[in-house]
């Protein structure tokens, strides 16, 4: 049985921490080889103190403690990064994520698949601050990305340590670990899991946090379909831009030539000159792009691509061996 490390990243939960172990223990009893990898995000409410205690007292129990609070997605790459298991499952610290889930979706997970996602079907969340503005990111996240799954947001989550380990979650980008892992080509599947009403302490959730969905998505979609081509992307549009000022420039011809409308005096000359500028910088901006790319991948040693598995490899060289043994046999 492979060894599961579970990742909580936690700030100010010092209310939940016990209960947390305890139901962790408890859903991990059938389970071989686990860890519990909790990262303190710079508490402040004496939760470090308590995990010192949990620790102490069990030794499967691991604990970060970070300098000061660096956010949800910093705390669970430094969980991830802390891991040791072959299988790195995630999940929140406030209890409304269900441990007694994590056997169903190992089991998931062994039909081979890479992650398995959660879907909080009976959210117990408030419907105006939680619900309507979380359907309203998935629907946008969907549309977007072409990723079928009705729930990005849930936390509980479940992956191998391969897929764990290619992702760099930075920013906010902790609810877009479903694109990361589509972009290393991983099998993914969604489950329905259980979702509790939160029975202490304070969410950390706030509504500025949905306009920052929206700029994020911009961001993975652009890292996940041009981060390898961007003069794909910002020379089409500054193609796209310089046609425009053409026709804007023919339009105003056409004015000229038909109605005697003064040229100078015709605003869509400037219209005209301003898009031609900005469809000559989205060009420049794409060369410079396509240049910055190279040297990403190239000074860093990095591949554009992931490889699932390999068949033989060095096979070519075996069989040059081989070769050479069997002339010489025969000689």
């Amino acid at each position: 049985m492979s060894m599961l490390s579970i990742v909580v990243p936690i700030k100010d939960e010092c209310e939940n921490l016990t209960r947390l172990h305890e139901c962790v223990r408890e859903a991990m009893l059938g389970h071989g080889d686990w860890e519990l990898v909790i990262v303190d995000d710079g508490s402040s409410d004496g939760s470090f103190a308590l995990l010192e205690r949990i620790a102490e007292g069990d030794a499967r129990v691991k604990v970060v403690r970070l300098r000061r609070n660096y956010g949800q997605a910093a705390a669970m790459q430094a969980g991830i990064d802390a891991a040791t298991g072959d299988v790195i499952a995630t999940m929140d610290g406030d209890l409304q994520n269900d441990p007694a889930d994590l056997p169903m979706m190992l089991a998931k997970l062994s039909e081979g698949y890479d992650v398995v996602l959660g879907e909080r079907l009976k959210r117990q969340d408030s419907m105006l601050i939680r619900k309507v503005p979380s359907r309203m990111a998935n629907w946008l996240i969907r549309k977007v990305t072409g990723l079928p799954f009705r729930d990005f947001g849930c936390t509980l989550r479940v992956m191998r340590r391969e897929v764990a380990e290619s992702m760099r979650i930075y920013g906010e980008m902790h609810r877009f670990i479903p694109v990361l892992a589509q972009q290393q080509g991983a099998r993914m599947t969604q489950v329905p899991t259980r979702h509790h009403p939160r029975l202490a302490g304070k969410s950390k959730y706030n509504l500025s946090r949905t306009g920052r969905v929206f700029l994020d998505l911009i961001t993975i979609k652009f890292l996940s379909s041009y981060l390898t081509r961007p003069m794909h992307f910002l020379g089409g549009l500054g193609l796209m831009v310089i046609a425009m000022g053409f026709l804007t420039l023919g339009a105003v011809i056409a004015m000229k030539l038909g109605w005697d409308h003064s040229m100078t005096r015709n605003p869509l000359l400037l219209l005209c000159v301003l898009l031609t500028l900005v469809g000559i910088q989205l060009i420049s901006t794409g060369l410079i792009g396509e240049v910055l790319a190279r040297t990403y991948f190239e000074s860093q040693d990095k591949r554009p691509y992931a490889v699932r598995e390999r068949l033989n490899p060095g096979g070519s060289e075996r069989a040059r061996t081989e070769t050479r043994n069997e002339v010489a046999r025969v000689s």
